[in-house]
């Protein structure tokens, strides 16, 4: 049983602005503080802003798997001029030639596949990707997608997120502006 003070919020100050997120239990006795953007103009902004300053001066595009982050992308769009792809967690009828490869998040703790549309190759191709995330809790979704971008002809040379989440070694070579501790109850 989780205690009663794993459940109430965890408060976190990113980019001059501060936000008490929720903490949920995710699985048995594994406890999450839940970052969600979607609706925060003024936390998507700030945090936009803080990221692209850190972006590498080679990227030339920025891609992102659906679909909390992509108010983020979009925001770092604006803010750097880079082009931004939106990787799709389900194949759409519009697709042709699509291309995919499957992942398991630990949001949903289910496989998933992550899809690239054929048209969207073609833009990939040769470029020099910055993968962005809301936050980067196991990196299989960044293997998802440095995988597909591979495959599409395109390199990642870098990945930023919000938060990464919990003490993987592998972080430190993440652009971030912070980390979310994970709680795990025995």
């Amino acid at each position: 049983m989780v205690p009663p003070e794993l459940l109430t919020p965890y408060t976190v100050k990113l980019a001059g602005v501060t936000r008490d997120l929720p903490r949920v239990e995710i699985a048995p006795g594994v406890v999450i503080a839940i970052l969600n953007i979607l609706g925060d103009m003024q936390l998507t902004e700030a945090v936009a802003h803080a990221l692209v300053a850190r972006l590498p001066e080679s990227a030339e595009m920025l891609v992102t798997a659906e679909a909390k982050s992509i108010p983020l992308i979009y925001a770092m769009s604006v803010k750097s001029g880079l082009p931004y792809l939106v990787l799709r967690k389900s194949r759409k009828p519009y697709m042709t030639g699509a291309i995919s490869v499957e992942v398991v998040s630990i949001t949903t703790g289910k496989p998933q596949t992550l899809w690239m549309d054929g048209r969207d190759i073609e833009r990939v191709q040769g470029c020099k990707v910055v993968f962005v995330d809301d936050v980067i809790s196991t990196g299989s979704t960044l293997k998802g997608a440095r995988a597909l971008i591979e495959k599409a002809g395109g390199e990642i040379i870098a990945s930023a997120a919000i938060m990464t989440e919990g003490d993987n070694p592998n972080w430190e070579n993440v652009i971030a502006l912070g980390n979310l501790p994970l709680w795990i109850v025995e």
